[in-house]
């Protein structure tokens, strides 16, 4: 599911178990203006783990693991890095 708090959204969360997922979708067309993967900066790092907290607190979670991962889409060619940061 897409989660949207004030400040930030979290393209995918999923849950099994003890363990949350967070994914973050990017995509381009093409690589011409940099990959996918490179639109996960820093910055942006920091924003999927601050809503991701939020998430966790408030579906009270707080017992639960949480790992992110990165979901790279360039065209129709789909990559996913697991515990990518």
């Amino acid at each position: 599911m897409n989660w949207v708090m004030a400040g930030g959204e979290l393209d995918i969360v999923a849950q099994r178990g003890e363990l949350v997922v967070v994914c973050e979708v990017k995509a381009r067309a093409t690589n011409a203006f940099g990959t996918p993967a490179e639109a996960l900066t820093p910055r942006k790092q920091r924003l999927v783990r601050r809503a991701a907290r939020a998430f966790v607190d408030t579906h009270e979670l707080g017992r639960c693991r949480v790992r992110y991962d990165l979901a790279c889409v360039t065209g129709t060619l789909l990559e996913v890095h697991l515990d990518a940061f």
